[in-house]
Parts: structure tokens; sequence; C-alpha cells
């Protein structure tokens, strides 16, 4: 028997996809990543809602998750829009189910490569 684990709402504050990479493609482009779990029985159906300093949010990206799976969502592969490149943003994700979401950067604008990755805030 699987346990539903996760929330439903999650924010990650903290955005950024440098416009520029060292190394080879696609390994090595700078990318921010959206990890999503869903450990339970049923499908996710996921939004995710970019918002930025300066202008409105874009509309919200559509994606699945199927039950028992997970999913790693680079956000320079979301498309229509293009999130642009070398702009702070946030993202919020929402999902019908409980999922737990992960966030990850990849730097890899000097030689000297950065990662980071932490755990995104869920709403109580």
């Amino acid at each position: 028997m699987t346990t539903t684990i996760g929330r439903t709402r999650w924010a990650i504050a903290e955005g950024y996809i440098p416009g520029q990479s060292t190394g080879p493609e696609p390994a090595m482009t700078s990318h921010e990543t959206v990890c999503i779990l869903n450990a339970g029985p049923t499908d996710a159906l996921v939004k995710i809602t970019i918002y930025f300093a300066d202008r409105e949010p874009l509309p919200p990206y559509a994606l699945v998750v199927p039950a028992q799976r997970t999913r790693h969502v680079r956000f320079n592969d979301l498309a229509d829009p293009e999130l642009p490149r070398d702009t702070d943003y946030a993202s919020v994700i929402e999902s019908d189910v409980p999922v737990v979401v992960q966030h990850t950067r990849l730097d890899s604008r000097q030689a000297a490569n950065a990662l980071l990755s932490t755990i995104a805030f869920a709403e109580p």
C-alpha cells in the first residue's frame, strides 16, 4: 500500500537561468529544474506559474506527473512562452493531488560549476 505524501501548493521564491554556459550541451547547460515526486496512486495534474519583479506573471504551464513516478522539468525547456534568460523570477507549483517539490540549479557560466538544490516551500 502506497502512502500519499506531499502538499498541493509549493513555491520557489528564487529563480534565474543564466544566459551563458561552459561545457558540453545539454548536460552542462546552465539550468533550473523543478523535481516533482508523485508517490500517490493517482496521476498529478500540475500547473507552474512564473512571477517576475517587473511584469505580469506568465500563464500557467500544465504538465502531468504519473502516479508513483518522478518528473524533472527544466525551466529552460518550458515553452510557449519561453522563460527569459538572465532574469529573476519565482514560481508557484500547484497540483490536484499531493506531491513533493525540489528545486535544483546548475550554473555553468564558469569552468568551476556550481550546483544547488533545495526543497521548495510547501503551503500547510
